[in-house]
């Protein structure tokens, strides 16, 4: 029985905060500055060692933000 009420309250504060330009969910894990830093440090050739230790972001997830850049090197050999 509370459900309904539940939603209609995080839906009203959704439709508040989004025109009040507050974002809404879950906190960014690793800012988008800290990924270019690390994307630019990997094509100067840094180890993926080197770049954790100098953004603090873990290498499991530079990883997968890193292997985002460039998505096509690995199709142009098929």
């Amino acid at each position: 029985m509370e459900r309904t009420p539940t939603a209609d309250r995080a839906a009203h504060a959704r439709a508040v905060a989004e025109p009040a330009g507050r974002r809404i969910g879950r906190p960014v894990a690793h800012p988008a500055d800290k990924i270019e830093y690390a994307r630019l440090l990997k094509q100067q050739g840094s180890s993926l060692g080197e770049i954790a230790a100098k953004t603090g972001t873990p290498k499991t997830s530079l990883h997968r933000y890193l292997a985002e850049v460039n998505p096509a090197a690995s199709t142009e050999g098929s």
